[in-house]
């Protein structure tokens, strides 16, 4: 392959393999990196590429797998607070806690590839992937969620079926201590998750606190890297947007996004100047019995990626 025929057959699987390192990494800014270090090493090894023994795509895998791997070695996982101290913890102690700590991102997600991803793309399953060893890990997505053969697994990652299924088995394990599976969240349809949403965009605009915790279930949980402090309860979840009202004003603006296949939306305050500016990214886990999780993101480069402006008139 010459550079411009390879650039034409790897182009269509840039974006698959982004979400893959994703799902790797817990981070859409290292995922990046990953696919382009993937690329590098694929054009490197283009005269080596055998399309008999394997198509574009799994040969691509194959490559960005091991190149998480080799960028997985000797970093810790990334979290969210609510992963690294209680919910009672004390402040100045979870503040020195969380100093150096790498915080996972969410991912901006197309709402029509929601059925395709199979909830393998949640927030709370990234965040709890990350407890895994990289191998592991590895295993897991491939296995779990792109279906590959466990002996294609085996040969992708130089060992042998055997070692395969029981890190397997070992990584299903961890996730079921951990109590997450694919299928625990009790979701309604999207038509009723919208009318959620909706609800609570009016609410937030209108700084109805009552309005807001109306939706929220008993038990919600509300965090906010990269403070390290988490909130549980209504009540909490209510006085904490009460603090926000009375310290950043009333006047705010929403706009919906989707994050890793969930609704999200893309927070704006308003400034001195005016005008709105970019506050933070919020990622919601909707049931049937309200909304049970929200994950406020504060940081502005993420509306670049979720195609947001940093700015509203």
């Amino acid at each position: 392959m010459d550079r411009d025929e390879f650039d034409r057959r790897t182009e269509p699987h840039r974006h698959e393999l982004v979400v893959h390192c994703y799902r790797m990494l817990g981070s859409i800014h290292d995922a990046e990196d990953l696919v382009q270090e993937t690329l590098l090493r694929a054009w490197r090894a283009s005269d080596t590429y055998d399309e008999q023994r394997a198509s574009m795509r799994t040969w691509l895998y194959r490559i960005a797998t091991n190149a998480c791997l080799t960028a997985l070695k000797g970093k810790g996982r990334r979290a969210l607070p609510s992963g690294l101290v209680s919910a009672t913890e004390d402040a100045q102690a979870a503040i020195e806690l969380s100093t150096d700590v790498a915080w996972l991102q969410p991912f901006p997600t197309d709402p029509a590839a929601a059925m395709v991803a199979q909830g393998s793309l949640r927030l709370a399953l990234i965040a709890a992937m990350q407890y895994l060893p990289a191998r592991q890990r590895a295993v897991l997505v491939l296995r779990d969620v792109l279906d590959w053969p466990v002996a294609d697994i085996a040969e992708a990652l130089g060992t042998t079926s055997a070692s395969v299924n029981s890190a397997l088995q070992r990584a299903r394990g961890r996730l079921a201590e951990i109590g997450i599976t694919e299928d625990d969240v009790d979701e309604p349809d999207d038509r009723a998750i919208r009318a959620v949403i909706d609800d609570y965009i009016r609410a937030f605009e209108a700084a109805d606190v009552s309005g807001l915790t109306r939706l929220l279930t008993d038990q919600v949980v509300l965090e906010m890297p990269p403070a390290p402090l988490w909130y549980v309860g209504r009540d909490a979840y209510g006085e904490f947007m009460a603090r926000v009202y009375a310290m950043r004003g009333p006047a705010w603006r929403l706009l919906p996004t989707v994050a890793n296949d969930q609704p999200a939306i893309g927070a704006y305050v308003r400034g001195d100047d005016e005008r709105f500016h970019a506050h933070s990214l919020q990622v919601f886990t909707v049931t049937k019995a309200g909304i049970t999780h929200n994950v406020v993101f504060f940081d502005q480069e993420l509306f670049d990626y979720f195609g947001l402006p940093l700015h509203l008139e």
